[in-house]
């Protein structure tokens, strides 16, 4: 669905945000409950490690729907902020906080929302995750999957530890960074292009527009550097009836750009979140809200081939 985009508008502190889906087919009928759910794991407010601002979150679709079945015309859909309190961030104004976006929008535009950073705030990835959860039920129909879980936070991988460093963070005001683990399975050989549109190329840009996100890998990725060409290297056999299996997937399913067939998995790294000090409207880690957003932009993806 080559076709398919989506626009998005709105800022952190402002009435509402939304999108527009553009070049979704006809005759979806949309589950509703799959995008509610996905929200939620997005949400802020439910977790100690959270930010404790409170969304109601709700979807109002104002086109492109007829009882609730796509009509193949575009999808305008806004979510009202309900929890926003610009009034907070009066005192930055004229303040560049450090690892926010504050210095380089004003660069750029001359102007800056203040109010929670605006257009840079995580909480604009609202609508990617709306899309996204259209974009898995049209790929659930073709039988691929995308799944992300947490990886590990802050180097830790024991769910004890990690509650530990989460609860230590919050109690000094500081944050901390971690690593979501992608999963991308019942893709065909085929999808992607071999040099400008490589799909990993158009899998990591998506993981990039994701704020926090610093590191990208797919497959072995950096391990492969220290391997040999005999170690990393994935064998082909070639049955009688001419499909083709892999005996390794050191290269996440992906050559020469190119998908092969088998699982693409990927590491997407999470830096500390910048906003630091005491304080409960903001989060401790981006994780574990973030393995939705991952998962919404890996469907993005896809759903462009």
């Amino acid at each position: 669905m080559n076709n398919w985009h989506l626009t998005t508008f709105g800022e952190s502190h402002d009435t509402a945000i939304g999108g527009v889906i553009e070049g979704c087919p006809s005759g979806l009928r949309i589950d509703q409950q799959l995008i509610k759910d996905d929200l939620a794991r997005r949400a802020t407010g439910k977790t100690s490690s959270a930010s404790q601002r409170r969304e109601s979150d709700e979807v109002e679709f104002l086109s492109g729907l007829l009882d609730g079945v796509t009509l193949g015309t575009p999808i305008a859909f806004l979510v009202r902020n309900t929890d926003a309190h610009p009034e907070d961030y009066a005192a930055l104004k004229d303040t560049y906080r450090p690892s926010h976006a504050d210095y380089t929008y004003q660069a750029k535009y001359g102007i800056r929302d203040w109010r929670g950073g605006g257009r840079a705030s995580a909480r604009t990835m609202l609508p990617y995750v709306v899309a996204g959860a259209i974009a898995k039920q049209l790929l659930a129909e073709q039988g691929i999957k995308i799944t992300a879980v947490v990886k590990s936070i802050g180097g830790e991988t024991e769910p004890k530890r990690i509650e530990a460093l989460l609860a230590e963070c919050r109690s000094k005001g500081d944050s901390v960074g971690g690593i979501v683990h992608g999963s991308i399975t019942g893709l065909p050989a085929g999808l992607g292009e071999p040099l400008d549109d490589k799909f990993q190329a158009c899998l990591a840009k998506a993981m990039f527009t994701i704020p926090a996100v610093k590191g990208f890998e797919y497959g072995d990725g950096f391990a492969m550097a220290g391997m040999k060409g005999s170690q990393a290297n994935d064998p082909i056999i070639v049955n009688e009836d001419g499909t083709v299996k892999f005996l390794s997937n050191h290269s996440g399913g992906v050559q020469g750009g190119i998908t092969n067939g088998e699982e693409v998995f990927f590491n997407v790294a999470f830096k500390p979140i910048p906003t630091i000090g005491r304080g409960d409207r903001h989060d401790v880690c981006a994780l574990p809200r973030a393995t939705v957003i991952v998962e919404a932009m890996a469907a993005l993806t896809v759903i462009r081939f």
